[in-house]
């Protein structure tokens, strides 16, 4: 069998490194991240290239493709350390497809793939939420609606997005009973946005804060009080591609540090050349290509075998939420000073480091995971 990447999926992973490389500098990337947080324009260009739509169905305006033809791209964004709402956006349309009506998916695919609008999650009403019980924004029934109430600590892109796939629950109920999704857009009467300050500037995110706001029958993603299964799915989804993005991340930190090694003479010799510094770049190599062997493999299960993603996200996740951080330390360490000043790009792979660590679980989450999908 042959586990290595197509010809057509290599081809689009040149043809994304080639359109950040000329259009997305480090430069680009500081005045993003350090000014708006999200650039319009390049979110447009990123729509017409196809990336937006890329595992949105053709009848949507999507290219149809597959989880293991998203890794590529997510690779290579995270290589640039590119600020966008891309993740956010694709994992909305991925829970459109899961258990969105047909008239859900008609009205918002085809805008997030053409990158008109912009959607996301809003799940846990704190930062972490893996567990049900994280849910406590409640619904009050309302005719055939629902009135909303309550705030939502970390949503991912929350001031760049146009919807919410928001998680509440019916009063009164607790754990994963009586969870249900609506989708609540962004102008909606009661919905306000406030932005947080976050550790890296390329991952914006902000608190959604509900009063009030009614969501009708047409409004609800699946059954009421039965959404907690098709929450479970989003999660594991966003465990692997947010480790997928931090594969090309830690990849570019560690070639930086290699060429920094390479060039930087200490007692007549590179740097490179002692132990202790080969030794780290040595075993964060290994820590790459381990997490790469295992996203690989998730996001092969998201296309191919769903009933073994839960397994394979987590054995991936708890992985990368434990070597990436190192990785991230030891990038800033080796370069010595200016490793931590704020003109050289190393303190940014750490900052995405420390994000990655607990988007969708952090490492205890996934391990303790792990071993109970294990039979431990």
């Amino acid at each position: 069998m042959n586990f290595g990447f197509t010809e057509e999926q290599q081809l689009l992973r040149a043809e994304v490194r080639k359109f950040l490389d000329e259009n997305v500098p480090m430069t680009e990337v500081r005045r993003i991240a350090e000014g708006p947080g999200f650039d319009p324009e390049l979110h447009r260009r990123m729509a017409e290239l196809g990336w937006l739509g890329l595992t949105i169905p053709e009848r949507f305006g999507g290219a149809g493709l597959g989880a293991v033809d998203q890794v590529g791209l997510l690779e290579e964004l995270g290589r640039s350390l590119v600020p966008t709402p891309l993740l956010s956006a694709s994992l909305f349309a991925a829970l459109l497809e899961d258990a969105g009506s047909e008239a859900q998916q008609g009205a918002w695919l085809p805008e997030i793939a053409a990158g008109r609008r912009i959607g996301t999650l809003a799940f846990g009403d704190e930062e972490e939420w893996p567990d049900p019980r994280a849910i406590r924004t409640v619904g009050e029934p309302d005719g055939g609606g629902f009135l909303l109430t309550g705030d939502k600590e970390v949503v991912a892109d929350a001031t760049a997005a146009d919807v919410f796939a928001v998680a509440f629950r019916s009063p009164g109920s607790e754990g994963a009973e009586g969870v249900s999704l609506a989708l609540v857009p962004a102008g909606a009467a009661g919905v306000s946005v406030d932005p947080n300050e976050g550790v890296d500037l390329t991952k914006r995110s902000g608190r959604l804060r509900l009063e009030g706001v009614r969501v009708g029958e047409a409004d609800l993603l699946g059954a009421p009080g039965a959404a907690w299964p098709t929450i479970a799915r989003a999660f594991d989804r966003g465990a692997v591609v947010v480790t997928a993005e931090g594969v090309g991340a830690a990849e570019a930190a560690l070639a930086l540090t290699v060429d920094y090694a390479r060039q930087r003479v200490q007692f007549g010799q590179p740097i490179g050349r002692f132990q202790g510094v080969k030794h780290p770049l040595a075993e964060s190599y290994v820590d790459i290509e381990s997490v790469k062997s295992l996203v690989y493999f998730a996001a092969w299960c998201l296309d191919h075998a769903p009933q073994e993603v839960p397994l394979a996200a987590s054995r991936a996740k708890a992985y990368a939420s434990e070597a990436f951080p190192r990785l991230g330390l030891d990038t800033v360490q080796l370069h010595g000073a200016i490793g931590y000043t704020w003109e050289y790009d190393a303190h940014l792979y750490l900052k995405r480091a420390r994000w990655l660590r607990p988007a969708f679980g952090d490492a205890g989450f996934h391990s303790e995971r792990v071993a109970a999908l294990g039979g431990l």
